[in-house]
């Protein structure tokens, strides 16, 4: 598969058998793993479509480096979200020395690692939780993403959520926390300090809103 650049020339994106559905998005890899190689301390990239935990598949990107140093998983985001729409994302990124090889000479990608739970993408350093409020929300993100030593502003779309796993997410809140919270409000504080900085400003007779504002600013269209 290719595609028309500004230029006139053409650029290969990858083979169609590498193309995948991920939460209902259909995803060309190929297209993920040329914007990878066009950072500057990448050499080579691969991204797969896994599903280590069931019903559960992420976008992870296999990465060389070209000068021996891999970039942050932030600088990388950052690099892809000047291309790529956010749902092409990669959820982690794993550093390799080489890629596995298989008998007749090709990169074997069934053979690649899963990414530890140490990998995923972050947006911050960790930050432990403050209060005992934190730190229950912290258990449940860590149980509902499957991911280690969440710390408290750490984005939850950022760590592989997504809308299925909020719903599972309010769930739990719903039960251990605190009752009648909308689902919204996740998308205006995605991490575990915004959100428990906002029940604890919440006084008993506001009602909470299940509308989600527009983002202000921007250069792309609001639809």
């Amino acid at each position: 598969m290719v595609k028309w650049l500004p230029d006139g020339s053409l650029a290969f994106l990858g083979r169609i058998d590498y193309q995948v559905k991920v939460r209902g998005f259909r995803i060309e890899l190929g297209e993920i793993e040329t914007a990878l190689r066009g950072h500057t301390a990448v050499q080579e990239a691969l991204v797969l479509a896994r599903e280590d935990v069931p019903g559960d598949k992420r976008l992870v990107a296999y990465l060389l480096s070209s000068n021996g140093s891999t970039p942050s998983p932030t600088n990388l985001r950052h690099f892809l979200q000047e291309t790529l729409p956010d749902y092409m994302l990669p959820n982690a990124f794993v550093p390799l020395e080489a890629f596995p090889i298989s008998p007749n000479g090709k990169v074997d990608r069934k053979a690649l690692p899963a990414p530890s739970q140490e990998v995923v993408s972050r947006e911050s350093s960790y930050t432990a939780p403050t209060t005992e409020r934190e730190a229950l929300f912290v258990t449940i993100w860590e149980e509902i993403l499957n991911v280690k030593r969440v710390g408290i502003h750490d984005n939850f779309f950022t760590l592989g959520g997504h809308s299925l796993l909020a719903t599972r997410l309010f769930a739990q809140i719903d039960k251990r926390i605190v009752k009648g919270l909308p689902i919204t409000l996740l998308f205006q504080y995605p991490t575990v300090a915004q959100l428990a900085a906002v029940i604890e400003q919440k006084r008993p007779s506001d009602a909470w809103s299940a509308l989600v504002p527009i983002k202000e600013g921007g250069t792309r269209p609001p639809f």
